[in-house]
């Protein structure tokens, strides 16, 4: 067996009954096992990296007695709880935007700024820029601050290039990071984050569908992509609602999963859009109106919140509560990117209940199975059972709670981070 750890004081398994996600009132009950009578809890990993056996210390024991494993863990003082997921990230470009967010304090809005063309225009200048050895390197240090600080599954998008050749570039270098990272990472092309200098939205949507979407495909026929989701930044002023229509539907139409941008800054119907489309998931959703609320939650489409932006752009909050109230399943994320610059999930989970007026238990749901959905990964991970990955962190505190709790403390208790049974960060002493 690849690992043994033992003594811990809780387990937080978050599902364990297979739920592939939680709504409404469920996502107030996390599933937790507590240590009893002074007997600890303890887990096994397979050889493959999945979780073999979760119980008490002495009924593991007894049931492992002969068993060998490549590494023990002392978890005493410890709770164990699932891996975080990051269900929405920006994470490879270059240069920085500080200057815009002096800019932001003294007034000026997302919309103005990109309109005297910085934001994503800066950015994909200063990216296209870059070579693919100094996009690589910044990626890495990216994704090893996300691990750090717990995610052990990210979402990471292109959007960056807005051409062709940069695009390809883009899912190339995210491609490269799977073979240097322990972070797992699902892929999403997001050529439609912002109508390229130059072009009008028409004909970006053409160069989109008729010459981008084409090429990822053929690369992924050839094994040198693997893309599995396809964004659009569906806004008033960027891409509306039928050119956003058309280009989801040709990412669908090479087996993409639908997950987007939609009801940021301005409400156009793009939530009804993507629930008729079948989409996985819907980012995130400050002017999301109550028809869309009720689509996303007949099509069962999971709404991720991304509290950083409404902190940062000083947005009104999403109405968390009337999607959760209207059964819609709710993960959280990052939005890690030059405007937000988020590397952690405790931190975002925080921010979540405090702006978002989430309870605890429904910021891990949302940032551990939930996630996993968003990223059609609940079959696999999120949660702590037997069969599924054993990706999971060990947190110095009294309870799961804390993670939460103590604001900006997650490199002082979170003492591992394990993912597929391997330890990936030990925090020093």
């Amino acid at each position: 067996y690849r690992l043994l750890v033992r003594h811990a004081h809780q387990v937080v398994q978050v599902v364990r009954n297979g739920e592939k996600c939680l709504k409404g009132e469920a996502m107030k009950k996390v599933a937790v096992m507590l240590a009893e009578d002074g007997v600890g809890l303890s887990l096994v990993v397979d050889k493959h990296g999945k979780l073999a056996a979760v119980g008490k210390d002495n009924v593991i024991e007894a049931s492992f007695k002969h068993a060998a494993f490549d590494k023990v863990i002392d978890a005493s003082g410890c709770c164990i709880l699932p891996g975080l997921v990051d269900s929405h990230t920006h994470p490879v470009w270059a240069g920085d935007r500080v200057h815009e967010f002096a800019m932001k304090l003294a007034g000026a809005t997302y919309l103005e700024i990109h309109a005297a063309g910085g934001g994503i225009h800066f950015t994909v200048d200063k990216t296209r820029a870059a070579s693919d050895r100094e996009l690589l390197e910044s990626l890495l240090k990216r994704f090893d601050n996300m691990l750090r600080s717990g995610t052990t599954l990210v979402e990471a998008k292109s959007g960056y290039g807005l051409d062709t050749e940069t695009e390809l570039r883009l899912l190339k270098t995210l491609e490269a990071a799977k073979g240097r990272t322990a972070l797992e990472i699902s892929s999403t092309y997001c050529g439609a984050h912002a109508v390229p200098k130059g072009k009008t939205m028409e004909e970006a949507t053409q160069n989109i569908i008729c010459e981008q979407i084409p090429e990822i495909h053929r690369l992924m026929a050839e094994g040198v992509l693997d893309v599995e989701n396809i964004d659009v930044f569906c806004e008033r002023g960027v891409f509306d609602v039928e050119s956003s229509r058309k280009i989801l539907q040709a990412g669908k139409d090479i087996s993409l999963r639908i997950n987007f941008h939609g009801e940021e800054l301005s409400n156009i119907g793009g939530a009804e859009m993507g629930a008729e489309l079948g989409a996985t998931a819907i980012s995130h959703l400050e002017c999301v109106s109550k028809k869309g609320i009720q689509a996303m939650g007949q099509s069962n489409t999971t709404a991720v919140i991304l509290p950083t932006t409404a902190f940062i752009l000083r947005l009104e909050s999403p109405p968390v509560r009337d999607m959760i109230e209207g059964n819609v399943p709710v993960a959280l994320g990052s939005d890690f990117n030059p405007n937000a610059y988020c590397f952690s999930m405790p931190m975002v989970m925080h921010m979540a209940c405090v702006i978002c007026h989430m309870s605890l238990p429904e910021a891990l749901v949302a940032s551990t199975i939930n996630g996993a959905a968003a990223l059609g990964r609940a079959e696999t991970h999120g949660s702590l059972e037997v069969g599924k990955m054993a990706d999971l962190l060990l947190v110095e505190a009294p309870s799961w709670e804390h993670l939460i709790y103590q604001f900006g403390s997650h490199d002082r208790i979170i003492k591992y981070v394990v993912k597929s049974g391997t330890v990936v960060h030990q925090r020093s002493n």
